[in-house]
């Protein structure tokens, strides 16, 4: 009798537990929605699932502006869904607008963070997008480095660091390349949305850029890290500056506080040959400053969507500081540089700075190289400066 009743127990537990996971399952699987699809021919689908929705749109970095939107259509079944063709092969940032809400897409887990806002993303397959994705060779590395900032008063500062394939495998050393963000951005954002490490994988695997370091700081002074910091580190500080460009605590904490931290750390060479510096829009204006004011420091210098403006940068007085540009140029001249490297898109807001930059470059004689493309003051071109610029340096 009670091998009956024992019996009938664990058939009863047998049928809970299996009514329970086969509900479970099916919640898990209720939705097999795959977006976005990539077919052969190019053409992306987009769908979600929001049947109460009343309108439903798409953006994204194909764009002329995020704030622009395309309709999506509503299916029977509740799914709506965009079909887009003739899409530039690229690192692609989308988010959909569910009655008027900003939202991305709950069935693409690559998500990326610009700032404060966030985005789906997928990388569409082709020519220009070839060194973005995943290399065949060797992986590099990409550490989390924390380091006391003593020109800054800061303990800890965070960086990422880039360790070229077969780093651990030799003993061999490196030369570095110090890699600059922009306005608004932190030391994730080459990574994250440069995927610098990729391109450098990239580059060096298929021998067209040297084997290199790369090194890329939070090029806010005020700050300790990107704001979203890691648990147990003070969060980012204000400062008395007005800019962060025009204080250039930066410029003196990443030659004084950076580059010692680096060469004490790893295997690197030593020396001005073997160091560069470049970066976008404010890195881009950091990189002139490094030029100036450290111009014994670096051989290579990439100056990204960033130019010298007529009526005074930043709150700087212009007769003062174009006096003392020329002088801190002519003393770069003389000590010696191997590359002083320009590159910036017609349609960047920031393009008529850049061309004021050259002629007053011409006006000096002052030698450099300069990249003019089309496009404005984007990801897609900052991507693509970098690998023009890596393939130039430490030749």
């Amino acid at each position: 009798m009670k091998t009956k009743k024992l019996f009938t127990e664990l058939c009863l537990i047998a049928l809970i537990t299996g009514f329970m996971a086969t509900t479970a399952f099916s919640q898990f699987q209720q939705d097999r929605l795959t977006s976005p699809v990539i077919e052969d021919d190019g053409s992306v689908t987009f769908r979600l699932m929001a049947p109460n929705a009343d309108s439903v749109s798409i953006t994204g970095t194909w764009m002329e502006s995020l704030r622009y939107t395309e309709e999506m259509t509503k299916k029977n079944d509740g799914i709506w869904e965009i079909t887009l063709r003739d899409l530039k092969p690229d690192y692609i940032w989308y988010s959909y607008w569910v009655n008027g809400v900003r939202t991305m897409d709950p069935h693409n887990p690559w998500v990326i963070r610009d700032v404060v806002n966030t985005f789906s993303t997928f990388i569409l397959p082709g020519e220009e997008s070839r060194n973005l994705m995943l290399s065949d060779g060797n992986q590099g590395s990409l550490h989390e480095i924390w380091y006391p900032s003593p020109t800054l008063e800061m303990d800890q500062r965070r960086m990422k660091v880039y360790l070229p394939p077969g780093y651990f495998e030799t003993d061999e050393s490196y030369p570095v390349l110090y890699l600059l963000h922009g306005g608004g951005g932190d030391e994730e954002a080459w990574t994250e949305l440069g995927l610098a490490n990729r391109i450098m994988d990239n580059l060096i695997n298929s021998g067209k850029a040297e084997p290199m370091i790369v090194v890329m700081a939070n090029g806010n002074p005020n700050q300790t890290s990107t704001w979203h910091v890691n648990p147990g580190h003070e969060p980012a500080r204000e400062t008395d500056a007005a800019n962060p460009m025009s204080n250039i605590e930066f410029e003196h904490s990443l030659a004084q506080d950076v580059i010692p931290f680096i060469e004490s750390r790893y295997r690197v060479k030593t020396g001005k040959a073997n160091r560069a510096v470049t970066g976008l829009s404010m890195g881009g204006w950091q990189t002139q400053n490094m030029a100036l004011l450290y111009p014994e420091m670096f051989d290579y210098f990439g100056v990204m969507s960033m130019g010298m403006f007529e009526d005074g940068p930043f709150g700087i007085d212009p007769e003062e500081y174009f006096a003392n540009a020329e002088e801190s140029l002519r003393n770069l001249e003389e000590i010696g540089y191997q590359l002083y490297w320009i590159a910036c898109g017609t349609e960047d807001f920031l393009f008529e700075s850049v061309e004021f930059m050259t002629e007053y470059l011409d006006g000096l004689g002052f030698d450099y190289k300069y990249l003019e493309t089309g496009g404005g003051h984007t990801w897609d071109l900052w991507r693509l400066y970098l690998s023009e610029f890596a393939q130039k340096i430490f030749k």
